[in-house]
């Protein structure tokens, strides 16, 4: 896979010296445009660039040539030619036309956004999935720029004997290759995909929830992981710095066993190429009992960059419980990094955070609030398993056995007179069916109306 950083045809290399350049959509101004800038300035820092110069231009009616007006593509031209660089980095989405006539008036290569992110999971993939993954997202987003992209494509091969034309153009020839190349690569990820699957159904037969983190990239979630886990997952300030996801076990106050996943960070404007090639890394998040958002609470822009993981989680159909969605699940919020906010903020959030149910502000560098968090996920946790109320003979020590094993055991009482172990047990939906499809025929006579409580005696 080709690429900027990669490629010594294309004359920049990693340091290299690059000016960015945002434009700002009357449409798009939701965040505050020193917020976009360091974002983006973040973005080639990731993949070891050296941004020189930063340049933001209003634009009321983009232009279908250049994006920019005549006088703003001066301006960038000026600052690219005193500043010397090697790269232009426009922070938004360009066509590959706006891309090639900027690069014709600049004289130096130019990359958008989605080239940039690219590029940066490109680097940051480490499993073969995860570059299967960005190899797809590079070349569908490549496929049409091949005409900016090469100069000898307009060649033209010969057909066969005199009658057989002028054959196919270079360009027809390249794009063919890559679409058997992107064939090839969804074949590669169906399997993945299916084997993703095969996992996740394995993982439901335990008894064990899962809790999936998610949020804006450098939020700190992989920081948040290793303080919960103990592992060493890699976590820097760097935006992407952990790429492909992880799993590791947990123990949470009244649950002897939970799966953490850490996934990869999200982005606004994440290219859609990259949403479909990650989908099935991204659904990992739709089998989770739990998300927890985490949140970079002293962000100036903390509120956009929920709006933001938001989307991209309804884009592969997650939704609040409130809100229905195709996979309603629910998620209470980890706002992270307390110990960056003034004496002044942390006292307003610390007193909203207890008002709320769905919240915990913690600082995953120094540890406050884990606790906190560790108690709040377990609760939410409960909150889905229904307290059944169950009659064993005391013969039947397997039955007894399961239960302590896929439930929480609140009480068990020796009845003398029927013979029988009473047991109160917190249990999920899916463990109580799975207990009647294996047990069930031992309480055919259970009563369901012994308690008004639809917690307590559920039917058979």
């Amino acid at each position: 896979m080709s690429g900027f950083v990669r490629s010594e045809a294309d004359g920049v290399s990693h340091g290299a010296r690059v000016l960015i350049v945002l434009p700002e959509l009357e449409d798009n101004n939701k965040r505050s445009t020193e917020a976009r800038l360091e974002e983006a300035t973040g973005l080639a820092c990731a993949i070891g660039l050296d941004v020189v110069s930063k340049l933001a231009f209003h634009l009321r009616a983009p232009k279908a040539s250049t994006l920019f007006g005549p006088g703003q593509v001066e301006q960038i031209v000026t600052a690219a030619r005193d500043e010397e660089v090697d790269l232009v980095i426009v922070d938004g989405p360009l066509t590959p036309i706006q891309q090639r006539n900027l690069e014709t008036s600049l004289d130096v290569k130019v990359i958008d956004r989605t080239g940039l992110i690219l590029e940066i999971f490109g680097a940051r993939a480490a499993t073969a999935e995860g570059r299967l993954q960005v190899e797809l997202a590079h070349l569908d987003y490549q496929a049409g720029r091949l005409v900016r992209t090469w100069t000898h494509l307009e060649r033209q091969r010969g057909g066969f004997g005199f009658l057989g034309g002028p054959g196919e153009t270079q360009i027809e020839a390249d794009r063919r290759m890559i679409r058997d190349r992107m064939a090839k690569l969804r074949r590669d990820l169906a399997q993945v995909t299916r084997t993703r699957g095969l996992h996740r159904a394995r993982r439901k037969k335990a008894p064990w929830p899962v809790v999936a983190l998610v949020g804006y990239t450098n939020a700190g979630k992989s920081t948040l992981f290793n303080r919960m886990t103990g592992a060493d997952v890699m976590a820097k300030d760097l935006l992407f710095a952990t790429l492909d996801p992880t799993m590791r076990q947990i123990t949470l106050p009244g649950i002897d066993k939970a799966i953490l996943s850490d996934t990869v960070g999200f982005v606004s404007d994440l290219p859609t190429q990259l949403v479909a090639a990650f989908r099935a890394t991204l659904e990992e998040v739709t089998a989770a009992d739990l998300i927890l958002h985490v949140r970079d609470i002293a962000q100036e822009d903390s509120e956009s960059e929920r709006e933001d993981v938001e989307r991209v989680l309804a884009e592969i159909g997650i939704a609040p419980v409130e809100d229905g969605g195709e996979f309603a699940i629910p998620v209470i919020e980890a706002w992270n990094k307390s110990d960056l906010l003034s004496e002044e903020a942390h006292e307003s959030l610390a007193a909203e955070a207890a008002r709320r149910d769905d919240v915990a502000l913690i600082s995953a560098w120094t540890g406050e609030g884990i606790e906190d968090l560790r108690e709040l996920v377990s609760q939410r946790l409960s909150e889905a398993h229904r307290l059944r109320h169950i009659d064993i003979p005391v013969t039947e020590g397997q039955a007894m056995a399961w239960l302590y094993a896929h439930g929480e055991v609140v009480s068990d009482v020796m009845n003398d007179e029927t013979g029988k172990m009473e047991f109160d047990v917190r249990m999920s939906d899916e463990n109580w069916g799975r207990f009647i499809e294996r047990f069930g025929f031992l309480y055919q006579d259970m009563s369901s109306s012994e308690d008004e409580s639809e917690d307590l005696h559920p039917s058979l």
